[in-house]
């Protein structure tokens, strides 16, 4: 059997991913084939941290466009990535994965608070940890979350799970002339404002030279075949 590439990753979903065909909430259908990839690269060893958006239940930007404060709809959607924490969680632990939620905001009845080196033991010891909560401060993204938290754990690559197979010069699902990149500089994601995370988030990673990989979720299998190395998706590096 190949050795993995990466021996800890971070993989990002957004709160969208979980919605599968519906336009609002969790498709257990979704959970469950994410909990399957996860479970296929936890038997490989490799050590799984995940951070989840919120995009699904509530989004704090768009609540602040109608009126909000948005400080308020921010912490509406940290409370929603919870939720959508604790679906995967369910999911997970379904499927054998012994599972973590560390949540940003103290809420120690359905979580325990985000503490970097607990988190850091709980992979050592095999568990896939789920940081919910963002940051815990409004005005960031869970693009910025997961950047921030890959880097204090020291993972290896960011792993962004999408509904396209990589990263394109323009929106595939609307330009049928977008062609695909293999490999992308992050300070061309930067200048052509392509939307592959936030730009608080590409910077981060550019500084600290943290690459990543953007795959489709959908294709069940995708995850393993990428921490194995395997041409999946864009890479995103220096």
């Amino acid at each position: 059997m190949s050795e993995p590439t990466y021996k800890r990753i971070l993989l990002k979903l957004s709160g969208e991913a979980l919605m599968g065909t519906a336009q609002y909430g969790i498709d257990p259908a979704v959970t469950s084939q994410i909990a399957r990839d996860v479970q296929d690269v936890q038997g490989l060893g490799v050590e799984t941290a995940i951070v989840i958006g919120g995009g699904n239940i509530f989004r704090g930007v768009a609540a602040s466009t109608r009126g909000m404060d948005r400080a308020t709809g921010d912490y509406m959607g940290m409370l929603a990535t919870v939720i959508n924490a604790l679906a995967l969680q369910d999911a997970l632990e379904q499927h054998g994965v012994t599972t973590r939620v560390m949540s940003a905001i103290e809420m120690r009845a359905v979580a325990e608070p985000f503490i970097r080196r607990r988190a850091i033991r709980h992979l050592e010891k095999g568990r896939a940890v789920i940081f919910a909560a963002g940051t815990g401060n409004p005005y960031f993204t869970t693009d910025t979350a997961a950047a921030l938290r890959a880097m204090e754990i020291r993972a290896s690559v960011i792993m962004k799970a999408t509904k396209v197979d990589g990263i394109y010069t323009a929106d595939p699902l609307k330009d049928p002339n977008a062609t695909r990149y293999d490999t992308i500089s992050y300070l061309q994601v930067l200048e052509q404002r392509l939307k592959v995370m936030d730009a608080t988030a590409i910077s981060l990673c550019m500084d600290n030279q943290l690459p990543i990989l953007v795959f489709n979720l959908r294709t069940p299998g995708n995850l393993r075949r990428a921490v194995l190395g395997e041409p999946v998706g864009s890479v995103v590096k220096g």
